[in-house]
């Protein structure tokens, strides 16, 4: 089977992350995406491009290379790709017609969030909106990214499964006290999965002073989630008040045993901390949750019923796993 049929068509028509808008400098970036080589590159505007990482000449990473003149040059013997992907110099033979076949596979790219994003084929789903974004009384931080040795699928359910914070992570999101997970309604609509649900989580913790729950022995949080198909989560977390904070978690689907996740935490609060803080609680939380993800199998989310267990708690994997496989997301 060719990499490029080894996945269900949708997922190539849908927006993935292939690195935070801060990683893509003046050099190109080179990563992969369903297995495809990509490239992305800024032109002298700034404007984001992405294409396959592949020279036609001898197949080299055309991310080795360097741009001029707002195109991007190969590595090996210097050939030219402008930003429609094709070639445009060929300095051996400068005064011969450039082949028709000298090009690249050109993909979809935009900048947004934070993120450079990537379809491969016409996306058929925008990108989530979140106005918090355009409000100057909200700061962003960007966390990890997190490589992880799994699909995103699995790293996507970790994101939404509540029964496992009193375990995993205890004394920062949860208490094995307190290990009841109450009762969530999800809705589907579409390709986008609603649910909401108010939990016990622990108290601040001295390391980490970053939740704006009132100092109390059972704090709760309000957690508001919509899970974008395939691989998108916006989270809005409150305690009550009008201090809140929204997550966008987003996983790379690298290949089928192979993601990473980008986690850009905002909040209206408590502004004058430092960033590393947040990057720090991240950093610890997603440790914790990597040796627990990395050891499932299969390293694919199963989404025939049947392969694992499922109680009433379960409701968003459920759910999650029904509506990927109705949308022909499913792997």
């Amino acid at each position: 089977m060719s990499q490029e049929n080894k996945y269900p068509k949708k997922l190539y028509a849908c927006w993935h992350p292939v690195c935070y808008s801060t990683e893509l400098t003046a050099s190109p970036y080179g990563t992969f995406l369903l297995d495809q080589p990509i490239v992305v590159w800024r032109s002298s505007e700034g404007q984001a491009h992405a294409m396959k990482d592949l020279c036609i000449h001898r197949g080299t990473a055309l991310s080795l290379g360097w741009i001029k003149n707002d195109c991007i040059v190969c590595p090996y013997h210097a050939w030219e790709y402008n930003s429609s992907g094709n070639c445009v110099l060929i300095p051996q033979a400068p005064d011969t017609p450039i082949p028709s076949k000298a090009k690249t596979p050109v993909y979809h790219c935009q900048e947004k969030y934070g993120l450079i994003w990537v379809a491969l084929k016409e996306p058929i789903y925008p990108l989530p909106d979140i106005p918090e974004f355009e409000n100057s009384l909200w700061k962003f931080v960007n966390t990890g990214p997190y490589d992880w040795d799994s699909d995103a699928s699995r790293q996507v359910e970790n994101f939404t499964d509540f029964g496992h914070f009193p375990w995993v992570h205890p004394g920062l999101l949860g208490e094995p006290e307190r290990p009841e997970v109450p009762d969530c309604k999800v809705e589907v609509k579409g390709s986008v999965l609603h649910y909401s649900i108010v939990r016990p989580e622990s108290v601040n913790s001295e390391d980490f002073p970053i939740f704006a729950n009132k100092e109390n022995t059972d704090p709760e949080r309000r957690s508001n989630y919509k899970l974008h198909l395939p691989y998108t989560i916006v989270l809005h977390v409150g305690w009550g008040s009008e201090e809140g904070m929204v997550y966008l978690f987003v996983s790379q689907p690298i290949s089928a045993n192979k993601c990473r996740g980008y986690c850009i935490i905002g909040r209206n609060y408590k502004l004058e901390e430092p960033d590393s803080l947040y990057r720090d609680f991240e950093d610890v939380i997603f440790r914790q949750d990597q040796r627990i993800v990395e050891s499932q199998r299969p390293e694919q989310v199963p989404f025939d019923f049947a392969k694992e267990l499922h109680l009433k708690f379960d409701a968003v994997a459920m759910n999650y796993r029904r509506a990927m496989k109705k949308e022909g997301l499913a792997l």
